[in-house]
């Protein structure tokens, strides 16, 4: 058999995880209960007896230079307000009251670069730097309502320009760094940004990217963009323009050590995070000041069961999605947490790095994406292996639904059995997470998000007429608002019904994914609602298909999409990637296609095979099937620049033409 390349240790894990399939349901461990924040599974019923009041015991963590008059204005849906005529500021809560609560000693950030660089910023430090360099915004005539781009990867200074920005009232647009330099100037085009925050050059896997110099290449013609400030990240040399590019440091060094916080309307704008416009132009979400900050801290600190005052938290997302806006900046330090921040990929300098790095800072929390767990099956648990990972208390996932197969092996090699893992359903949109676990509370079951979170009504619905599903699959709804919502899209108020209300009416949010009820009430997020195959009537979804085929011993990570078919309507299309060496032969392709008629059935059984190192995924882990539909179709290739690895999408290129050339002999 094919799978005979494995090591004797890997088929026995293989064996274990199987077993452990059998078990539908993990309860929280009884020595994780014994210190959790929340272990009484009342709080869902009180919650759901006075939603709004719930919310508003939430809001009572932060600080507010004046307390709201209103919890929720739902006099104009889907244009709802929260904690109407509250005043507060975003960084004030991140940083001041910490300080002046004597916190300022504390660890906010262990950065840690590529190349082994290492910082320690404290609450104190943090705070210098943010008003320092909002002091230098303003001096640049930069305000409140003003929009400020920033464009950089994992430093420090992200967190500081994003900080700057709250603490002024100007409104950030962050671009994740892996952009091109084009969808940058698109972000900054569409939202008139004033300023762009950027670096000289960039880390790329022991290679440096001149971000300074590709930006100049876009930028030269948007009027309204009156200045770049550029951070000397790496000394990378750049062209500096007379009258528009500054350096930062220079800027900071002059600017005022003092600078007050704006005290903002709860609902004035916090930050626009543009969609990569995959499928049309991107879309602005827009978030504000009051409910967004509300629904970050509170969850980071329920669903994580934060302990700030001893935990460790690493969120491995990205600062340019929303995971890194909500849950490594303002979450974490609205809560006064100390977090690791790392700049590298998992597999540089080598694929254990995110191990090293839990032992290093003896990380307590740990949050990554599905796509990133299965990358690591796939490396192998030797990587784990040599490193001691005790200090881990809790897991999460966050990014996209995790398969069993994975959410076993993240919960045998990475937590050693003890850690609860909150499996986390959210968007851009929501904020902040929406359904999760509560791991003091919550039993789970692999691959379930579980409940919706306290003050959260969500539903599952039927696709035809919005009738609540009680058990079965639908369409998944938010059937009432929640503080972190976002509140339009910017400047495009009737993109945001089109595209959030129309459907169902504008007091119901429909999601854009496909979900099911289980007997027990947990949701089964399934994917994108385009996420589905119907192959002879029979509509499966993307992610049920892909559990099924990784669930075969020698496969460790599948997409699916549907390509047109004559005889069946669609037809299953199989990206898959194998465990270790093992080459795509016939008897692991005739594995693959058993273990999919054994789990759904005969009829869902792939087509067609293609064997892939690796798949075209995003920075923040999600696969990108749209990119699989093009190229095994043969259209032109869409946008490409979210894209992780761009050389993914050539070595499936080869493989593509190489099929094809062994079909017409």
């Amino acid at each position: 058999m094919a799978t005979e390349n494995m090591t004797s240790g890997e088929g026995e894990l293989e064996r274990e995880l199987t077993g452990m399939l059998e078990i539908e349901r993990f309860d929280p461990p009884a020595e994780f209960v014994a210190r959790a924040n929340l272990t009484d599974p009342a709080i869902y019923e009180r919650a759901e007896a006075d939603w709004q009041g719930w919310w508003a015991s939430q809001a009572e963590r932060l600080h507010w230079f004046r307390r709201w008059d209103q919890v929720l204005d739902d006099s104009n849906p889907p244009f709802y307000k929260w904690f109407v005529g509250g005043k507060l500021n975003v960084s004030y809560n991140c940083l001041d009251r910490h300080v002046e609560a004597g916190l300022g000693g504390r660890v906010a950030y262990h950065w840690h670069g590529e190349e082994g660089e290492e910082e320690e910023i404290t609450y104190a430090d943090l705070l210098a730097r943010v008003k320092r360099f909002a002091s230098a915004l303003k001096e640049l005539g930069i305000g409140k309502g003003d929009v400020v781009g920033i464009y950089m990867g994992m430093i420090p200074e992200v967190v500081v320009a994003m900080l700057a920005c709250a603490r002024i009232g100007a409104v950030h647009n962050v671009v994740f760094g892996g952009f091109s330099a084009e969808s940058v100037r698109e972000r900054m085009e569409f939202s008139q940004a004033r300023a762009l925050i950027t670096v000289d050059g960039a880390a790329r896997k022991g290679n440096v990217a001149a971000v300074k110099q590709q930006v100049d290449q876009h930028m030269g013609d948007l009027d309204h963009l009156e200045h770049i400030i550029v951070v000397r990240a790496k000394g990378t040399p750049c062209e500096m323009r007379e009258g528009r590019d500054v350096w930062y440091h220079e800027i900071v060094e002059a600017a005022d050590p003092e600078c007050p916080p704006e005290e903002m309307d709860a609902e004035d704008p916090l930050y626009i995070l543009y969609t990569s416009g995959s499928t049309a132009k991107p879309k602005g979400i827009l978030h504000t000041t009051g409910g967004y900050l509300v629904g970050a801290s509170s969850t980071h600190q329920n669903v994580f069961d934060l302990h700030a005052d001893t935990d460790t938290y690493w969120c491995c997302a990205d600062v340019g999605w929303v995971t890194g806006h909500t849950y490594i900046v303002y979450g974490p330090l609205a809560n006064a947490a100390t977090s690791i921040m790392y700049e590298g990929a998992p597999d540089y300098p080598h694929r254990g790095i995110w191990w090293e790095l839990v032992q290093r800072y003896r990380a307590t929390i740990f949050y990554t994406a599905p796509t990133a767990i299965r990358a690591c099956i796939k490396w192998g648990p030797e990587h784990p292996g040599k490193f001691d990972l005790s200090s881990l208390r809790l897991l999460g996932t966050v990014g996209e639904p995790i398969n069993p197969k994975a959410w076993l092996w993240y919960h045998k090699v990475i937590g050693g059995e003890r850690c609860p893992i909150v499996d986390t359903w959210w968007q851009t949109e929501t904020g902040s997470i929406m359904i999760s676990p509560l791991p003091g509370i919550t039993s789970t079951k692999p691959g379930s998000a579980t409940r919706p979170l306290p003050g959260i009504l969500a539903e599952v619905v039927d696709e035809r007429d919005g009738t609540p599903i009680e058990e079965g699959q639908g369409l998944l709804v938010l059937k009432r608002p929640w503080p972190s919502m976002l509140r339009t899209l910017y400047k495009e108020d009737e993109r945001f019904v089109e595209t959030y209300f129309r459907r169902f009416g504008n007091e119901t949010y429909l999601v854009g994914d496909a979900a099911r009820r289980d007997k027990d009430g947990y949701f089964w997020v399934i994917g994108r609602i385009d996420d589905v195959v119907n192959v002879s009537g029979h509509r499966l979804s993307t992610a049920e298909l892909e559990s099924a085929i990784v669930a075969c011993e020698a496969v460790a990570e599948a997409a699916v999409i549907g390509q047109s078919d004559e005889l069946t309507g669609q037809a299953i299309t199989a990206f898959v990637t194998l465990q270790g060496e093992l080459d795509g032969s016939d008897e692991v392709e005739s594995l693959v296609r058993a273990e999919v008629a054994e789990r759904i059935g005969k009829f869902a059984r792939p087509k067609r095979i293609i064997w892939a190192d690796d798949l075209p995924k995003t920075r923040s882990g999600k696969i990108m099937r749209r990119l699989l539909r093009d190229i095994a179709e043969g259209r032109a290739l869409g946008d490409v620049t979210t894209l992780r690895d761009p050389t993914v999408m050539a070595a499936l290129e080869e493989k593509i033409r190489a099929e094809q050339a062994s079909i017409e002999e």
